[in-house]
């Protein structure tokens, strides 16, 4: 008779771990390398002592590990078949995770945005789970559900879910999949990302409680969302269904015309992740930002245009093209500046400018050049603490002439954060006139940098501490750009 003791399985599976690891033709370091990769959370000593037999892991970090071997005896072996006189590449997808990316990228060719549930469900039964795609909404307070598409088995209807308080919130805010073993089912939420930027949640729906620790789904659902984030950003720019789930509120035509134009709100590349807010998302009138992120270079800026009426939108449009006109010529700061100046002069007269920040920071050597064209100073976080306000390179508002121009420049440290806002954040005044103001800045971003949360949740928070602070309604608009530099550990020719 089998024994199934949980005591007698654990040391088969270290038996057999071990085994299997001599075979990998591994050293603790590459399998422990491995095994980060696909999730895996003990450390390298952890590892090197179960390896040894001296120690336990939890059946997770156990399953993860065996999934970290087994993909490299993968690649050890091979099967024999009949040859052929060249390389044959295999037409149909053989494996679960492969047929379930093939057919969301096959459902959603040529398909409108209302069939993505569809395409989502065919992917779903390839990975025999069913799968609920959630968006957040811009206000990025709650998670609306798409509607599910022919479920092969009546669902109960979904419903949105707060942000804050749930555990699909919970898995959005600190970008992870978490399980839950709950009356109505075990599932999984795995966030849904467009590279570093947050869209929802994926629900996923399995038969049994033990697949909620399945390293391997865990992954290929992680695969999965990576895919489908890519696609809900496309399909979202050639049709309107999907931002309707995400857009609660109509916007004005100033705000429609500044969304237009931002880039995707979060973004990153291996050493740095900048993340974009901008307030009130459906009435923004003047504020702005944009970046451009490169092997060695990220290039920022935040701008303020004055007026809260269309002109304003459209100065800040203008700005943003001039900005990009010069960055992607290959011109400098300088360049930046005196092009934006002389599109708002030329085009709107004496009396248009625009506050505005622009900077360059060398993603190689955290080298960070910039100028504050009347704007509010930025501000670098170092361990927890503002180490100072970035007070030099100052010059006029943009449209009002530059005058004599000197870049400020300031070395980053690896983990610096840096904050680029606008002045309707420290103006955000309360039913008695009280400011925000930036000592309640300092201390929100102190508590933050405690708190641990990435760039994307600390900017939402931000966001969500001032409107809280003017009782839910800015009476201007306000803009965050939040950017975290971590120096590469090494170099790639």
């Amino acid at each position: 008779m089998k024994n199934d003791h949980p005591v007698d399985r654990a040391v088969e599976q270290q038996r057999s771990l071990a085994l299997a690891f001599k075979r990998a033709e591994l050293s603790v370091e590459d399998l422990w390398l491995r095994y980060f990769g696909v999730g895996g959370e003990a450390g390298f000593i952890e590892i090197d002592a179960y390896l040894h037999g001296l120690t336990d892991l939890p059946p997770l970090e156990r399953d993860t590990l065996a999934l970290a071997v087994n993909e490299r005896l993968d690649e050890l072996t091979w099967t024999h078949r009949a040859g052929f006189s060249r390389q044959i590449r295999d037409s149909t997808p053989r494996s679960a995770p492969f047929a379930a990316l093939v057919r969301l990228l096959e459902g959603t060719e040529l398909a409108p945005p209302d069939r993505l549930p569809k395409a989502v469900g065919t992917a779903a039964t390839a990975l025999g789970v069913r799968i609920g795609v959630y968006l957040v909404d811009y206000d990025q307070r709650c998670l609306h559900p798409l509607p599910d598409a022919a479920p092969e088995r009546p669902v109960p209807e979904r419903t949105e879910l707060d942000v804050d308080t749930t555990l699909a919130g919970r898995a959005f805010r600190q970008i992870q999949i978490l399980p839950s073993e709950s009356p109505s089912g075990p599932r999984l939420w795995v966030p849904l990302l467009d590279g570093a930027e947050r869209l929802g949640v994926l629900e996923v729906e399995v038969d049994e409680a033990d697949e909620l620790y399945d390293p391997g789904l865990r992954v290929q659902c992680r695969w999965l969302s990576m895919l489908l984030g890519h696609m809900v950003v496309l399909m979202s720019q050639y049709g309107d269904d999907l931002d309707r789930v995400r857009l609660r509120t109509r916007r004005t035509v100033n705000a429609e015309l500044v969304w237009s134009l931002l880039p995707p709100l979060t973004a990153g590349v291996d050493s740095f992740v900048v993340t974009g807010v901008v307030e009130p998302r459906d009435s923004v009138s003047g504020d702005a930002f944009d970046y451009a992120l490169s092997e060695t270079t990220a290039s920022l800026m935040v701008l303020d245009a004055v007026g809260h009426d269309l002109r304003s939108g459209l100065i800040a449009a203008a700005a943003l093209s001039a900005y990009r006109s010069a960055r992607r010529a290959g011109h400098g700061l300088f360049e930046q500046a005196r092009l934006i100046d002389e599109t708002i002069s030329g085009h709107f007269g004496d009396a248009a400018f625009a506050t505005a920040v622009l900077v360059e920071l060398d993603l190689t050597t955290g080298r960070l050049r910039y100028l504050n064209a009347g704007h509010p100073h930025p501000l670098v976080m170092r361990g927890g603490k503002i180490v100072k306000p970035l007070a030099a390179g100052r010059c006029l508002p943009l449209g009002l002439g530059l005058g004599d121009l000197e870049v400020g420049e300031e070395f980053l440290e690896t983990e610096d954060w840096l904050l680029l806002y606008t002045d309707g954040i420290t103006e955000a005044r309360d039913s008695t006139g009280e400011f925000f103001g930036e000592p309640r800045l300092l201390d929100f971003l102190r508590r933050e940098a405690a708190a641990g949360n990435p760039p994307p949740e600390t900017a939402r928070r931000l966001t969500k501490a001032v409107l809280h602070h003017q009782n839910g309604t800015l009476q201007d608009d306000a803009t965050v750009l939040l950017a975290r530099w971590t120096r590469p550990s090494r170099v790639t020719p």
